[in-house]
């Protein structure tokens, strides 16, 4: 098979195999890119039924990738679960299978996806979000955009979760959104365009961060090139984190490779200080049933004042119950898919 001309990277999570169904039905098998695609999945599902589903929805070979295999138009690839699918070029261009540090959580991820196609094609990439929960893609579409590719979202009304389309819309200057029965037909006339006759610049910013995503391990040194530290801690590691400086969403990462949008990040913070807080619920009905069964047996020399303990650690108990069942946490909604 030849190499494509352009590289269509798809972005999806919760209800994306649906979505992608009705999207790879409409490609033809003489289409000139080559369509990559992230779906968030359990760490531990068969990628393999899930390729076959699409297979028999579409005429494009499609195929679960290995490291190193060339990239061919009219060929689609699935990440495999738990791995990160990257684009490299070079005299050929060919994929990387790599088990390298989660962003946003996931593991594969759409903006790692996105930002090694808009380093290795440039301004022959057309980056596509589809349904799905949380903030995936979204990063990845701007690094897209800086690459000179094209940035495509689905219509979040019709989605049937319009979580990654509507945080994409928000922080990215999209060039197109339509709904899903449309969407074949305008990939097929994009990639169906003349090819820019100068090769757009890619950033080098988005060069550091693509090969530290490929070396699956950065140093601190390769991450001060392009982000200042700041005083906040990795959820994934517990490491130091820095402040991405280019681009115009907010992004951290680690010097082991995790990276986050701002969005992610909170999103991972108001999930640790509900943990935290359940964890401080159970402590402290341990300790009033502690309290309780020394009371009842007269144990400790000041009864008056145990009584007293019960019940202002009670108060402490209910107040602290109400706030967690009352959602004053603050967190957004969860994610049906595993990453």
């Amino acid at each position: 098979m030849p190499a494509p001309s352009h590289l269509i990277v798809i972005g999806t999570s919760a209800g994306g195999m649906p979505a992608l169904v009705q999207l790879v039905g409409q490609l033809p098998a003489t289409l000139p890119a080559a369509v990559l695609v992230v779906q968030h999945f359990s760490t531990d599902a068969d990628g393999h039924p899930f390729i076959e589903r699409l297979a028999r929805h579409s005429a494009m070979a499609c195929r679960l990738p290995a490291d190193g295999d060339p990239i061919e138009a009219g060929t689609l690839y699935l990440a495999p679960p738990g791995r990160h699918l990257l684009a490299k070029d070079g005299s050929t261009p060919h994929l990387l299978v790599t088990k390298g540090p989660r962003e946003n959580h996931y593991r594969p991820a759409a903006d790692a996806l996105f930002r090694s196609a808009a380093v290795a094609f440039g301004s022959r990439v057309v980056g596509v979000v589809l349904t799905g929960m949380l903030h995936d893609g979204a990063a990845g579409l701007e690094f897209i955009k800086r690459g000179g590719g094209l940035a495509v979202v689905q219509d979040p009304h019709e989605a049937e979760y319009p979580s990654m389309p509507e945080t994409a819309l928000r922080n990215v200057d999209v060039d197109y959104v339509v709904p899903l029965h449309m969407m074949g037909a305008l990939l097929e006339e994009i990639t169906a365009r003349p090819l820019p006759e100068r090769k757009a610049e890619v950033p080098e910013d988005l060069k550091q961060e693509a090969a530290i995503a490929e070396r699956v391990v950065g140093t601190t040194d390769e991450v001060l090139k392009i982000a200042h530290p700041v005083p906040l801690t990795c959820p994934d590691c517990g490491g130091s984190l820095f402040e991405v400086n280019n681009g115009k969403l907010l992004r951290y990462r680690c010097h082991t490779g995790h990276a986050f949008t701002a969005d992610g990040l909170l999103h991972s913070a108001q999930q640790t200080l509900e943990e935290t807080l359940w964890v401080a619920l159970r402590m402290m009905e341990e300790r009033k049933n502690l309290l309780s069964s020394m009371a009842a047996r007269g144990a400790g020399p000041y009864p008056v004042q145990q009584e007293e303990r019960i019940e202002e650690i009670k108060k402490h108990i209910n107040r602290l119950r109400e706030f967690l069942l009352n959602g004053n946490t603050g967190n957004a909604p969860k994610d049906t898919s595993a990453g």
